[in-house]
């Protein structure tokens, strides 16, 4: 930056000005800022970024949040929400606007509750505490009723009122407890325990309005546990209409006020009595309509069986007439004679038939032996032949035929065939089989 003739600093453009505060800014350390949410403005439609103001009593500061940043939040930001920003300033270099860059965005007060009571809502929702299948049937008309509340309040008493004013004949428990402060929610579990072991036909868990940091005892885990396990059906009348506890969320059945939870387990007298009538009604026209669909199905029936009994009688006046018409039972001794004649020609049929079958039969044995004793002859030859060979074959081969040529076979005492002469002794007994017959020698000398 330089300085003009007479000493005063020289001028410089928009841009420098504007990048020379955007220099200075970057330095300033990141910085942890606590405030009120106003004029928000986002998630931005098209970027997803959050523009807003952040005040305090003394002064506000314009915050960008940008969309990455806003999606890890974990809650919605609004207006009069309290806040703690961790993050750093920047200037905008096309308008030279000052702004606070939250690179953190923490609820604070009631919104940091906001936020950890919305955790603890959605944690129970996963566990199935909300699911409409979990919770229990509240009776259309309880006859018993106890209800938890604090004692000291005008509460007790309105519920009282409601309850006797819309159907007298309810009788009503209380057990007192503790609907604010750090030991309410203790106190709230001990009560429904207790009013759960009297066995009501319903437990009203009910607390007049108050702020959010009030009501926080019926947004507590304990508490909405003790609620789910509850063997006895639960409604709640908490504060007023617009707020809405986990106690609520997790109950049988949420009223939106104390007054409206009596309302809703006492139908009065006259509504009884209109929905008495009104039942009445119906089932007597149910009856009659009953009644007069069981008259026709009567009517019906009689009409079928008086329709079937007629064509079954004439199915059988029609059989009986077709019986009646056959001739066995007209003409008998035709019907016999018709037959013998049938027999006695089949019998003249079966004379006639039997020799001409038999010469038939005959014929073909015949025929057949002559043609098998050709067809033996023809093959019977060659095999007669073969076996000619071979028995002259066998003869060459016989010992027999060898003896018929002038030798002979010697046998000694024991019947072996001597065929050395060095097996014999001189005093051995001899058998010599000759070509026909056989004599006993003894050897008197051997020559080898």
């Amino acid at each position: 930056m330089g300085e003009s003739r007479d000493g005063a600093p020289a001028p410089i453009s928009v841009t420098d000005a504007v990048a020379l505060a955007k220099g200075a800014v970057s330095q300033w350390p990141t910085l942890v800022v606590g405030g009120e949410v106003s004029g928000f403005r986002g998630p931005n439609a098209r970027s997803g970024h959050c523009y807003f103001e952040v005040k305090d009593d003394g002064a506000s500061m314009s915050v960008i949040v940008w969309r990455g940043t806003a999606q890890k939040m974990g809650f919605q930001l609004r207006d009069g929400l309290a806040v703690q920003l961790t993050g750093k300033f920047d200037v905008y270099k096309a308008s030279g606007k000052l702004s606070f860059v939250a690179s953190k965005v923490e609820a604070a007060g009631e919104g940091l509750l906001r936020q950890q009571v919305a955790e603890l809502a959605r944690r129970l929702e996963r566990e199935g505490l909300m699911d409409p299948a979990r919770k229990r049937h509240v009776p259309a008309f309880c006859s018993r009723v106890c209800v938890v509340t604090s004692l000291s309040g005008s509460v007790i008493e309105d519920v009282k009122r409601t309850l006797a004013r819309r159907n007298r004949l309810v009788e009503i428990d209380v057990v007192g407890c503790s609907v604010q402060g750090a030991d309410a929610p203790a106190t709230i579990v001990r009560a429904l325990a207790t009013a759960a072991a009297a066995r009501p036909d319903a437990i009203l868990l009910v607390r007049g309005g108050g702020s959010f940091e009030d009501l926080m005892c019926f947004n507590d885990e304990s508490v909405a546990r003790a609620i789910a396990a509850c063997p006895v059906p639960v409604v709640t009348g908490i504060g007023h209409e617009p707020d809405t506890t986990i106690a609520d969320m997790v109950a049988d059945r949420r009223a939106s006020t104390p007054t409206a939870a009596a309302e809703s387990v006492a139908p009065a007298f006259d509504e009884v009595e209109r929905q008495m009538l009104q039942r009445q009604v119906r089932l007597g026209r149910a009856m009659s309509a009953a009644l007069s669909f069981r008259g026709q199905h009567v009517t019906s029936l009689a009409r079928l069986m008086a329709g079937s009994v007629d064509a079954e009688l004439s199915r059988r006046r029609v059989a009986l007439d077709a019986l009646g018409a056959r001739r066995c039972l007209t003409d008998p001794l035709a019907t016999v004679t018709a037959r013998r004649d049938d027999l006695m020609q089949t019998e003249q049929r079966l004379h006639d038939a039997v020799p001409r079958s038999l010469a038939r039969q005959r014929e073909g044995c015949e025929h057949a032996s002559t043609r098998l004793a050709a067809v033996a002859g023809k093959l019977l030859a060659p095999g007669e032949a073969t076996l000619a060979r071979l028995a002259a074959s066998l003869d060459a081969l016989s010992p027999l035929s060898v003896l018929a040529r002038g030798y002979a076979i010697a046998r000694g005492g024991d019947g072996h065939v001597v065929k050395d002469a060095r097996e014999l002794a001189v005093g051995d007994e001899l058998t010599v089989l000759l070509g026909t017959g056989s004599v006993g020698a003894s050897v008197t000398s051997i020559s080898e």
